[in-house]
């Protein structure tokens, strides 16, 4: 039965009622604590403002915002690949506001069926609480009409922009990438020379100083695929890292997109924080290599919402075999696969173990010490050279400017590792939603703890918040605040 019960069980005598007045509130407000009450009115909030005119309000926010921060990284930024960026994503970003503004006019301007629109005022002061209806919701509300409109502009902000600098930097512009680009490009090369990604210290120690930083590969070896390309076929545009960075979150989001299912609304909104947001855009377009990491993290996600353990831990295992971000993500993702039962935790947990090791092990068997001083000394202060990320956020600013500041923002960061591990021993996620905020408040106080760190980072538990709702819709339980279950979890 679908219905409300009405409080009366069948062929049985109905709820005890008592002389005691009825509390004030609705029922979730009296039962649920006064966090979860902030929870609810947090959500709520994001709610109303995520639907108003039909999606199209936000959407104007971020094309508008975007496109700011497009104009004045062109003008300001010191890196010359951002600027490079920056002075073609403007553009699209403009365009994409006033495609916007135009959804928005026809919105409450344009025909509907009962014929075409006539502008006075007092239409115009009735039109915002007027439903809108027939061709006008077709051509603004409908959210085909935004994931079109989205895809144009990732296509514009992102892929237009890489195209150009990957030509120009076969054509002989060696300023038109970041240093990772080069990073994993000659890694691809050495794991062909040599069997491994990884330089050791010795071999570091002996480039040129200025080089040092290019010689240390701080990823998992999976990475170095991305470079094989350029070592294969030589130096084109093509073979630049970042096309194929491009391609391989194109479809990993895809996929994701498509089996998380459900309402259109809430998956565009999640396209976009992955795509046309310029956390995601600048970095794909100029350096590029946490964007396959990050869209492999939300394809094993979604995967776990539809209790496909085995396939999921494919997916979040590929991310580990790439970055160590991934990693607690793959732990979040393994204590969900618990509340499950074992039998889930076990396909999970297998593949996802697998794969980094897979990547990893040959590594350690070819130079064990090489891997060790990239993936281990370097990320932690102890190589020849220090890391460039250096964004000035409360871990690195403790680490940089406080007597014996490593070790006290290394001390912070465990703690808090450890509360959130509490935290999901004594309330483990139970959707593949709850699981997704777990991702994004823990990567979240990580980013802001970790003495080397970037804003760029952020759109790890940016994206992984925005996807939440596209995961699942949120109810207000007593003493919390989780995501409901939907039919597929």
């Amino acid at each position: 039965m679908t219905g409300r019960s009405n409080g009366r069980r069948a062929g049985g005598p109905g709820p005890e009622r008592t002389n005691e007045p009825e509390p004030a509130g609705p029922p979730a407000e009296r039962s649920a604590p006064a966090g979860g009450r902030a929870a609810r009115a947090v959500t709520e909030g994001w709610r109303r403002a995520d639907r108003a005119a039909g999606g199209l309000a936000l959407d104007l926010g971020l094309y508008a915002l975007s496109t700011a921060f497009a104009a004045v990284t062109a003008r300001t930024s010191t890196l010359t690949p951002h600027r490079a960026w920056a002075a073609l994503a403007v553009w699209g970003y403009a365009a994409a506001t006033v495609a916007v503004l135009g959804q928005l006019a026809v919105r409450r301007f344009g025909p509907t069926r009962a014929g075409p629109a006539r502008f006075s005022p007092a239409r115009f002061g009735r039109a915002r609480h007027r439903p809108v209806t027939g061709v006008r919701a077709g051509l603004t509300a409908m959210p085909g009409a935004r994931a079109g409109l989205t895809a144009l502009a990732w296509a514009a902000t992102t892929l237009l922009p890489l195209l150009v600098q990957a030509v120009q930097r076969a054509g002989g512009r060696p300023d038109r990438a970041q240093e990772e680009v080069l990073v994993v490009e000659q890694a691809g090369q050495r794991l062909v020379e040599t069997g491994t990604p990884y330089l050791d210290r010795a071999a570091i120690a002996a480039l040129p100083e200025p080089e040092r930083l290019l010689g240390y590969f701080p990823y998992q070896p999976g990475m170095a695929l991305f470079g094989l390309p350029r070592a294969t076929f030589g130096e084109h545009w093509w073979t630049d890292a970042r096309p194929w960075f491009a391609l391989a979150t194109l479809a990993a989001v895809a996929a994701a997109l498509a089996i998380a299912g459900g309402r259109l609304g809430p998956l565009v909104r999640a396209g976009q924080a992955v795509t046309v947001l310029p956390l995601c855009a600048l970095t794909l377009a100029t350096g590029g290599d946490d964007l396959p990491v990050l869209a492999l993290c939300l394809l094993a996600l979604a995967l776990a919402g539809r209790g496909r353990w085995g396939w999921a831990g494919v997916a979040v295992g590929a991310a580990g075999a790439l970055k160590l971000f991934a990693w607690p993500v793959a732990l979040v993702l393994a204590v969900h696969a618990l509340t499950h039962g074992p039998a889930a935790a076990r396909r999970f947990v297998g593949w996802a173990a697998a794969l980094p090791a897979a990547a990893l092990v040959p590594a350690l068997l070819v130079d064990l010490g090489a891997a060790a001083e990239n993936v281990l000394r370097f990320p932690l202060g102890q190589g020849l050279v220090t890391s460039p990320a250096q964004s000035p956020l409360p871990g690195h600013l403790i680490a940089t400017g406080v007597p014996g500041g490593r070790a006290i923002a290394a001390a912070l960061l465990v703690v808090a590792g450890l509360a959130i591990a509490a935290g999901l021993a004594r309330r483990p996620p139970r959707t593949a939603a709850a699981a997704t905020l777990v991702c994004a408040y823990g990567l979240f106080t990580a980013m802001l703890l970790l003495p080397s760190t970037r804003f760029g980072y952020l759109l790890y538990p940016v994206a992984f918040a925005a996807w939440a709702p596209a995961l699942g819709a949120y109810r207000i339980t007593v003493g919390e605040a989780e995501p409901a279950a939907t039919a597929y979890t």
